[in-house]
């Protein structure tokens, strides 16, 4: 067994969360943190042999992630944030098993995502990546004023946790099947741009920025004032990350892409705009 506690946090994830835990069967403890399913999620997740913890937000910080790490009897130093919607592949458990033997020198490791989007596996264009993998002794998701946001939730935002030391990154990729339904891809995303919007408008998202370290937080620095997003987004997925070799597929994802920064940018100019008159 892998020494590490895979932390998995849930809401109505009945869809995804048996094939998820099939995946996490190799990591010594796994918790299934869930916020009142009426699905059966949590039904599920016990026959997996997961360890299933009620969860209900107070409206304040911490969120839900923090909260994992302050509240959890947590048997190991290292954790593996998985969403139910990730599927940890043999490759990249075995990659964590090695990373993390001895005494790592880096605080946490980012993990890429391989998309899934409209039901196709994407072996190009733009993919994710998390601090999904971290020493929990040397990192912490900090309070973020962004409690006024109504449809961010309980999970913490569109941020990584901040590490007490350096992050690596790991070779190979969890999947990520982006969504059951393109309708849930489009509703999150929308709640997301809700969020990066609000933030972008009073000057709060310069606070995430310096989070970040080396390029990444120049890069991050960059894009955000960055004109014309949308289309800078789909031609970084579709050519620059060679999108248009996954066909059609590509193509969309690199317009739902495109879409998701136009909403972003438009409700950025309504937010400076004020009140309607």
């Amino acid at each position: 067994m892998i020494p590490v506690s895979a932390i998995v946090m849930t809401r109505n994830e009945a869809a995804n969360i048996a094939c998820c835990l099939q995946t996490l069967q190799r990591f010594d403890q796994v918790f299934v943190v869930d916020s009142a399913s009426t699905d059966g999620t949590r039904e599920i997740a016990a026959k997996f042999g997961a360890t299933v913890v009620p969860f209900q937000w107070n409206g304040c910080y911490p969120k839900k992630k923090q909260w994992c790490l302050d509240n959890l009897p947590l048997r190991h130093p290292w954790v593996l944030y998985c969403d139910a919607d990730e599927r940890i592949t043999s490759e990249l458990a075995d990659e964590i098993a090695l990373a993390i033997s001895g005494e790592p020198v880096v605080a946490g490791y980012f993990i890429r995502g391989q998309p899934v989007f409209g039901g196709v596996r994407h072996r190009h264009g733009a993919w994710n990546r998390k601090l999904a993998l971290i020493d929990r002794r040397r990192a912490s998701f900090p309070s973020y004023p962004d409690l006024d946001i109504d449809t961010m939730w309980e999970v913490e935002g569109h941020y990584q946790p901040v590490l007490q030391g350096q992050a690596g990154l790991l070779r190979h990729a969890m999947i990520h099947d982006e969504a059951v339904s393109l309708h849930s891809w489009f509703d999150r995303h929308n709640r997301y741009s809700d969020w990066e919007a609000a933030l972008l408008a009073d000057g709060r998202h310069e606070q995430l920025s310096r989070r970040e370290t080396g390029m990444r937080r120049l890069l991050k620095a960059i894009f955000a004032k960055l004109p014309g997003r949308p289309i800078a987004a789909f031609l970084h997925s579709y050519l620059l990350r060679l999108g248009l070799l996954d066909g059609v597929p590509g193509f969309d994802r690199a317009v739902a892409r495109a879409f998701y920064y136009w909403q972003i940018d438009v409700k950025l100019r309504v937010h400076r705009r004020g009140p309607s008159r």
